[in-house]
């Protein structure tokens, strides 16, 4: 039978987690709390749990596809304190450029009627970049970095 530990190591050999997401993970195996909060306690001070790693390794992979906004609740969701995941964040790069590059993907040309400007819009808000961002997109300002 596979011990706590054993089986946080597995799932941390997996993918770095958050340390919430993790004893959500385990907490139907250990025997009590103060057991779980230990065994997390310990593998966060061998650095093998750390939930900067965890928003670091979020924001890098999702970073290229979603806004800060929709970034930052999914961290929260996961139960990245604030700081961390701002320190995360800051370092997926500036936002108008991740948006203008899905937009140029996705749709290439600006809008001419208000149904496709409305289309536009709705998909850059629900992948979570701001409302200021989608507007100068749709602008037509975002993809030079002088012309910011």
């Amino acid at each position: 039978m596979e011990t706590l530990r054993q089986r946080a190591l597995r799932l941390l050999a997996q993918r770095d987690h958050a340390r919430a997401e993790l004893k959500k993970k385990l907490a139907a195996h250990a025997e009590s709390e103060d057991q779980l909060e230990a065994l997390l306690d310990d593998l966060a001070g061998r650095r093998l749990l750390s939930d900067s790693r965890y928003a670091e390794m979020r924001v890098a992979s999702r970073g290229a596809r979603y806004g800060n906004a929709r970034l930052a609740q999914e961290l929260r969701a996961q139960g990245v304190a604030a700081d961390e995941a701002a320190a995360a964040i800051a370092g997926a790069g500036d936002e108008m450029l991740r948006a203008h590059g899905i937009w140029l993907r996705k749709f290439g040309t600006l809008p001419t009627e208000a149904s496709e400007r409305a289309r536009q819009t709705r998909y850059l808000l629900n992948r979570g970049f701001s409302g200021e961002t989608v507007r100068r997109i749709l602008r037509g300002e975002g993809g030079d970095p002088e012309n910011q």
